[in-house]
């Protein structure tokens, strides 16, 4: 019997009843390791199963994980021929999981999918996880999960995984620590002392078991290592030997493949180990009852008993067909077979890339890279190129740089050029992703010149596509189109579609500035040849291109619907470094339509990852950059500084604009050089190939010295160019239109008493302060009086009972700043500031940090 878990298993019991009325749900079990997440589940299916189908499935503790694995435990349950359904969807996953789907709908019960432990699991195997949770709300399926809660690399990607599931469609369901009581109840009945385990194990819920069946009651073991080895020691010779052999086993040993490890294998060892408690007899299969114990005993085998023993499961396993390959690389590389690395990890590599695994395909290379000196070096080559592609897909820019450079030394050492130059052309977009324009440049020109010394072939055709795409992020619009011409004519000869999808892309996104007809049927040629053709970085950055062209023609709900599609393309196929710069374009739409905390929800959220390349970074920084100098939050200097850095290797028109953008407009609040801001939009208008591409710069600068001529205002879309005609009305009611409010409030700041007193009050409502308190200047110097002051921060503060000094601390807290750093801030103790956050949390009735942000947004405080 589970004490202290009736709520979580009538939670389940909802939920399945939900699902068995066609409203599917993900349930996650969370808790720390030991804490009984796997007991729940086992007393939830026997409790309440009847009439429900059910499949199981748990993630494995390998080195790197089995790409898909869980998926293919419960086709196997679920008797599909998951293998041949991936061969005829060619490895695409979408499609694949769409069959998955239909297997596991039946409609006329519901179906219980299991997937444990998946902190260890793949990044396709999170795709699925993302990919049913976003449509399980109208099935009968309940998938439950379980994971760990620690900080681990694989839990946070657990946490990101499940956040982007539809809320509704997923329930988070704690299993907190035993109680003292509980653990005072069970040790009461095993007649033990209950204070004694509980002081020891803390309501860990495996340990307590383990502390209730030690023999030494006087002497309890001071951790969970040493009561599984306590528990081992009781073993004899012969099946402490089978134990040992078992450990090398993650998740569960085969009876067969034991057979081939130990000889015959003794069902009297193998007995005893389940007598005592330390395996668990699965019919055909043995497994330690946690992996924790698997852990401890693992442990403690030699260097050469470990090696041993996974040379024989090695051995098993690859006599038998139909076993993982990710299974054979980790009892190879724990046996330290270099052989066989060498000949498998490459094999998994290729197997995790074709199911979109990009994180564990980039992990398997690198396990093969270690053991690569003996190779020859054109093969050494390939690894390395295969290495750097995986590597760029999952934004490590900086190891693909690396591994590319690799590659291209042993291509130019073999003499083989076309190689060399295609090096040189990936050295070239990985500069460019990491913000040196400079070397992109370079490597991009030194890859044609060197091509062209050869037959004309697909490399030739992409280092021109690859110009021309350079050519068409510096707005140089001539170059874009005759490069990209000649890209698509080659390319077309030789039969390559995703070379002129690629050239499709550069020469529609160009054509925008000119001819925004041509480059919307151009841009979606692209992603239609993309989509079906399952070119899957060129369909991303179609989607991309698609969003950023609508953005720049003012259509918004064009940029939105390529937006949200194409980040869902990008979940779902492990597309990161496309996703998070999809994520700061939208950060910055959320901020033209007036929602900011959203906006900066999104943006802080992409800049806040460990992974992302610089590039990927810029739209999320020029969305936070301008928020935060819009809201006077000191900390956008940091922002523009990382932006500036941009321009420092080479100044390019579309990085050049927003920074110019923003610094005009601190400029036009007093917060910057009016000057520099001034000289940064004469060096964009000078780049500029058209007058569209500099409208909103022309109208900064209006408003920063009206004494400068406009200039040709035609090809500008309308509000700018009804703001530099002297129409404010005009433009306001377009952005009114638009839902634009922070701009509405510019056109009406630039009008009359009337319109400027509207402008006050949507930059009140938008928590622009510093923007409204310039606008009351303004019309203060205009001879305007009985101006609204505004809420004055103490009168915000007294509507919520707040002190002076919790103010500080909200604004503090707000800014993200750790307790620690708060007291630091304020020169007082951590236990004053603990005060301090607490009464916070208390006078907003908040029930933690981030609540009382947002509850002290929505009342105006900060």
């Amino acid at each position: 019997m589970l004490l202290e878990r009736q709520a979580q298993l009538e939670h389940l019991g909802s939920l399945l009843a939900e699902a068995a009325r066609g409203h599917g749900h993900v349930a996650a079990l969370v808790g720390e390791a030991g804490a009984g997440k796997s007991a729940l589940v086992e007393a939830f299916i026997g409790a309440g199963s009847d009439g429900t189908r059910i499949l199981r499935s748990a993630c494995e503790d390998l080195s790197i994980p089995d790409p898909l694995g869980p998926l293919y435990d419960l086709a196997r349950e679920a008797q599909w021929a998951m293998p041949q359904a991936i061969d005829v969807r060619q490895g695409q996953k979408l499609p694949v999981f769409s069959d998955a789907l239909e297997v596991f709908e039946t409609r006329t019960q519901p179906t219980l999918l299991v997937i444990e432990d998946l902190h260890w699991a793949d990044d396709a195997t999170l795709d699925f996880v993302r990919f049913l949770g976003r449509r399980i709300a109208n099935t009968h399926i309940l998938l439950l999960l379980t994971a760990r809660t620690d900080r681990s690399e694989g839990q946070m990607r657990v946490r990101r995984a499940l956040g982007e599931i539809p809320a509704g469609s997923v329930a988070r369901i704690d299993v907190p620590l035993l109680s003292e009581r509980a653990v005072l109840s069970l040790a009461a009945a095993a007649g033990r002392d209950g204070d004694a385990i509980y002081r020891a194990s803390a309501g860990n819920a495996f340990f307590v078991t383990e502390l209730l069946s030690a023999e030494n009651e006087t002497a309890l073991p001071l951790s969970v290592r040493e009561a599984v080895l306590a528990r081992a020691e009781r073993l004899s010779t012969g099946a402490r030997a089978m134990l040992d052999a078992v450990s090398v086993f993650p998740r569960r040993a085969d009876a067969w493949a034991l057979t081939g490890l130990c000889g015959v294998a003794s069902a009297g060892q193998l007995a005893e180990c389940v007598s005592n408690g330390l395996l668990d007899d699965l019919g055909d299969a043995y497994a330690f009852r946690h992996e924790i114990a698997r852990r401890a005993i693992e442990a403690m085998l030699t260097t050469s008993h470990r090696r041993e023993f996974n040379q024989r499961a090695l051995s098993a396993l690859r006599e038998r067909n139909g076993i993982a390959t990710a299974r054979l690389v980790h009892h190879a590389v724990e046996a330290h077979n270099l052989d066989t690395v060498r000949e498998l990890a490459p094999v998994a590599a290729r197997e995790a890339s074709r199911v979109g695994a990009h994180r564990d395909a980039a992990g398997y290379y690198e396990v093969a890279l270690r053991q690569a000196d003996s190779l020859a070096a054109q093969d050494r080559a390939g690894l390395y190129e295969q290495y750097a592609f995986e590597c760029h897909l999952i934004g490590r820019i900086d190891e693909a740089i690396k591994a590319q450079e690799h590659a291209g030394a042993l291509h130019r050492a073999l003499g083989d050029v076309l190689r060399e130059g295609d090096s040189l052309r990936w050295l070239s977009r990985f500069s460019y992703l990491v913000g040196d324009r400079q070397a992109a440049d370079l490597f991009g020109a030194q890859a044609v010149t060197l091509l062209e010394t050869a037959p004309a072939g697909p490399e030739l055709a992409m280092a021109y596509s690859n110009l021309s795409q350079l050519a068409m992020l510096a707005e140089r619009l001539d170059e874009t189109l005759s490069l990209g011409a000649t890209a698509i004519r080659l390319a077309e000869e030789l039969d390559r579609p995703d070379i002129v999808c690629h050239a499709l892309n550069n020469v529609g996104a160009a054509e925008q500035w000119v001819d925004p007809n041509s480059g919307r049927l151009r841009l979606a040629r692209s992603l239609e040849i993309a989509l079906a053709q399952n070119f899957q970085e060129h369909a991303a950055r179609a989607f991309t291109n698609c969003a950023c062209s609508g953005m720049n023609q003012l259509d918004y709900s064009q940029a939105q619907s390529f937006l949200d599609r194409g980040i869902d393309y990008c979940v779902e196929n492990d597309l990161a470094t496309w996703r998070d710069y999809m994520r700061g374009v939208r950060a910055q739409l959320l901020l033209r339509h007036g929602r900011w905390d959203e906006a900066a929800a999104e943006a802080v959220e992409v800049l806040a990852g460990n992974h992302a390349a610089a590039l990927v970074r810029y739209p999320a920084l020029v969305a936070l950059s301008r928020l935060r100098v819009r809201r006077g939050d000191p900390s956008a200097e940091l922002l523009l500084a990382e932006m500036k850095q941009f321009l420092e290797k080479g100044t390019e028109l579309q990085r050049l604009l927003p920074y110019a953008a923003v610094i005009a407009e601190q400029a036009w609040l007093g917060d910057a050089d009016k000057d520099e801001a001034l000289r940064l939009i004469g060096l964009a208008e000078g780049l500029s190939p058209t007058r569209a591409v500099f409208a909103e710069l022309a109208g900064w600068r209006q408003l920063l010295a009206p004494d400068i001529d406009p200039g040709d205002a035609s090809g500008m879309a309308a509000p700018y160019r009804m703001l530099l005609a002297g129409d404010w009305r005009g433009a306001a009611a377009v952005w009114a239109e638009l839902d634009a409010p922070y701009e509405r409030a510019l056109a009406l700041a630039q009008a009359d008493e009337a319109a400027q007193r509207t402008a006050l009050e949507i930059l009140e409502a938008l928590g622009a302060r510093p923007v409204a308190s310039h606008v009351r200047d303004i019309m203060r110097q205009n001879g305007v009086i009985h101006i609204a002051r505004g809420p004055r921060r103490t009168t915000r503060a007294n509507s919520a009972g707040l002190t002076q000094r919790q103010m500080e601390v909200l604004q503090l807290i707000e800014r993200g700043l750790s307790n620690k750093r708060i007291a630091e801030h304020l020169a007082i103790s951590p236990k004053t500031v603990d005060h301090h956050v607490s009464a916070v949390l208390g006078k907003l009735d908040a029930v933690s940090r981030g609540e009382a942000t947002a509850a002290a947004r929505d009342s105006g405080l900060i």
